[in-house]
């Protein structure tokens, strides 16, 4: 049943994730970098009134910078308020080249022969154009990697601060204090509803640190992606997809002789085994692959109807602005209600993601038929079993 749920799950995941990335790549390919000075490509391209396509994958998608708003100057131009992040790129021809990104002044103008084009950085020759003949690998501290970095450090910071607090007998000989109190109940709650039920007495101490880390990290991170102008971390599918690989490899490598055996061997008549032996197989990889989708699904999903929702109020008052005033306050009223619910989906994405995490795992190092020789003790030698 569970494997059957899985399943369903992934193609559904996978017919979700189909879906809405055809509409990225869409967006990405119709703007593709050709000749000329960027500045005039950019005048001769730019749309007139609110572009909420642009709007709502700039928000959802990865960027050299944090863009938070955009504020009309005496001149009536459209001046961006961002942080700019740095640039690091290294080209086999030309080298390493390190510089911030405001140097390409929001795509207007090339810098040290590179240009940006809708967050993706391209190299140029000196007349201007796109030079096919040079390699380049951004290794960029993007918007997603700055936050997960702050991400991670605010993680080290509080639970080096909590454990120097239980050294001091804080917490163990006498009451948690101040920002302990907040954080010890969910660390007993992950180790009794989540790592003992699915890894047994016996193997939850080894697995616990991983199974804490993973959720606390997650969960930093999808509340950090609510803040006005962050960036959505846990929405990107090349995070989940790290997190996936981890908990994949610690599952590969503690499977036991059971399960091991019961993927290559499964206790099924002979002419059925050829099929369950592939199905067993595949499953080990649909695990994991739940996990990346489910995750990036869900986060980017709530990101993109917060957005739309706001959007709204632009859209509609590109038509008339008195229905774009009198729209106002139906679009903010389920923005903010869609917020409190991502609010609450940002605890439970990280508690199902570290709760199936155990899950797997606790299948790979399952004994044989241990629960079933320990009922069959309790019963007495007369007892039918049904």
């Amino acid at each position: 049943m569970k494997v059957s749920s899985l399943k369903s799950f992934a193609v559904a995941s996978f017919s979700l994730f189909m879906i809405l990335f055809s509409n990225v790549t869409l967006a990405q390919q119709e703007h593709h970098p050709e000749q000329g000075h960027p500045a005039a490509d950019h005048a001769a391209e730019e749309k007139k009134g609110f572009d909420a396509n642009k709007v709502i994958f700039d928000h959802v998608l990865d960027g050299h910078e944090y863009h938070f708003m955009d504020v009309t100057g005496e001149d009536g131009h459209l001046h961006p308020i961002s942080l700019p992040l740095p640039v690091m790129l290294y080209s086999p021809q030309r080298g390493f080249t390190a510089f911030l990104s405001s140097k390409f002044e929001h795509g207007h103008a090339d810098h040290n022969g590179y240009r940006i084009v809708d967050g993706k950085i391209f190299p140029v020759n000196e007349a201007g154009q796109i030079d096919e003949s040079v390699t380049v690998y951004d290794i960029s501290l993007t918007r997603n990697v700055v936050q997960m970095l702050v991400a991670l450090t605010l993680l080290v910071i509080i639970m080096l601060s909590i454990a120097k607090k239980y050294k001091k007998g804080i917490g163990v000989k006498q009451a948690p204090t101040g920002f302990q109190n907040a954080i010890e109940p969910v660390i007993t709650f992950v180790r009794d509803e989540v790592a003992k039920p699915n890894l047994g007495q016996k193997s939850y101490q080894k697995f616990l640190p991983l199974l804490l880390t993973i959720f606390f990290f997650i969960l930093i991170n999808n509340l950090f992606g609510l803040l006005p102008g962050s960036a959505n971390v846990t929405g990107n599918i090349a995070f989940t997809a790290v997190l996936g690989v981890i908990s994949f490899l610690v599952i590969l490598f503690s499977g036991n002789k059971h399960y091991w055996g019961h993927i290559f061997n499964p206790p099924v008549p002979g002419f059925v085994k050829p099929i369950m032996v592939l199905v067993e197989f595949l499953s080990i990889f649909t695990k994991p692959f739940a996990l990346i989708i489910r995750l990036f699904a869900n986060m980017l999903a709530g990101h993109i109807i917060i957005i739309c929702l706001i959007s709204l109020i632009f859209i509609f008052g590109g038509l008339s602005k008195g229905i774009g005033w009198g729209f106002s306050p139906v679009s903010i009223g389920f923005s903010v209600f869609i917020f409190l619910i991502e609010v609450l989906v940002a605890f439970i994405q990280a508690f199902i993601f570290t709760n199936l995490t155990a899950v797997f795992i606790g299948q790979a190092i399952e004994e044989t038929h241990h629960h079933d020789d320990h009922a069959h003790h309790d019963l007495p030698d007369d007892a039918v079993i049904i």
